[in-house]
């Protein structure tokens, strides 16, 4: 059934992660780039239809957004999801970029030039 955009899902969210809210991995950012990894192996047959659907849609370098949009879920359960899978190594974070921040000099230099304002 799908209302206003959404789609109703028979099943709850906690009941697809076992009561789990929150992903084991906390670097999981809705940016963070995964890839399926290709070592032959197939999921077991106790995985569930959305962790099957999350490994054939990885396929490519994607998101993990991205995946939530591709299979209608909220983001916070591919999150749970998606670690599970990086745990039992069949999915890779393939995002390596880090953030240098500003220096503390820098940071005070823009709060003073916004205070001149």
């Amino acid at each position: 059934m799908q209302t206003d955009g959404f789609r109703d899902h028979p099943v709850r969210s906690y009941v697809l992660t076992g009561g789990r809210a929150h992903p084991t991995r906390n670097t999981l950012r809705p940016e963070t780039l995964l890839c399926a990894v290709d070592d032959g192996r197939e999921l077991p047959a106790s995985a569930g239809r959305h962790e099957r659907a999350l490994l054939e849609t990885c396929r490519g370098t994607l998101a993990l957004a991205e995946l939530a949009a591709y299979l209608h879920l909220p983001t916070s359960l591919v999150a749970v999801l998606v670690s599970d899978l990086i745990d039992a190594g069949y999915l890779a974070v393939r995002s390596g970029v880090t953030h240098d921040l500003p220096g503390l000099d820098l940071l005070e230099e823009v709060l003073d030039g916004l205070r001149r304002f």
